[in-house]
C-alpha cells in the first residue's frame, strides 16, 4: 500500500468539518492494520485488527500553503517495545475513537516500518514539495 487520504478526510476538508490550521490534528503509531479508504473514524482501524501503539499530542506549527499540509515533526516518548509499527494515521481529535475522524494513512516513508524498543520515536515529516500531504 502507498500513502493515502481516507475518503472521510477528503469529505471533511470539502465540507468544512476539518480545518487543518485550527483543528486539533494528531497522529498515532499503528501496527496490524490494512488500509481501507471507507474507514471513517479511529474505531474502524481498531475494529479491523489495527493496534494503536501510541497517540501524539496536537500538531504544532501547522501550515496549509498551496494546499499542502505541513506541521512540526512529532515526538512519541518511550514507545513500548513490541512488534513493528507499520503505519502512521493522522486524524482529527474527538471525544473518543468513534469520533476521531481519519484523515491520512502513511506507511511509506523513511524509517517505516520501525520496531519500538522503549525509546523515543520521532515522526519527521517530508521536506519535499508535498510535505505531509497535498490536497
Amino acid at each position: 500500500m502507498a500513502n493515502a487520504l481516507f475518503d472521510a478526510g477528503r469529505e471533511g476538508f470539502l465540507a468544512g468539518d476539518i480545518a487543518w490550521d485550527t483543528d486539533d490534528i494528531r497522529c498515532c503509531l499503528v501496527r496490524g492494520y490494512t488500509f481501507s479508504s471507507s474507514h471513517t473514524v479511529l474505531s474502524d482501524v481498531t475494529g479491523a485488527s489495527g493496534v494503536v501503539v501510541q497517540s501524539s499530542s496536537a500538531f504544532s506549527s501547522k501550515t496549509t500553503t498551496g494546499g499542502v499540509a505541513d506541521a512540526a515533526d512529532v515526538l512519541f516518548s518511550a514507545v513500548p517495545a513490541g512488534s513493528a509499527i507499520t503505519s502512521v494515521i493522522i486524524y482529527k481529535e474527538g471525544a473518543g475513537d468513534s469520533t476521531r475522524k481519519l484523515i491520512a494513512y502513511i506507511d511509506t516513508g523513511t524509517g517505516l516500518p520501525i520496531t519500538p524498543t522503549g525509546a523515543d520515536i520521532t515522526v519527521a515529516w517530508s521536506n519535499g514539495a508535498n510535505k505531509i500531504f497535498k490536497l
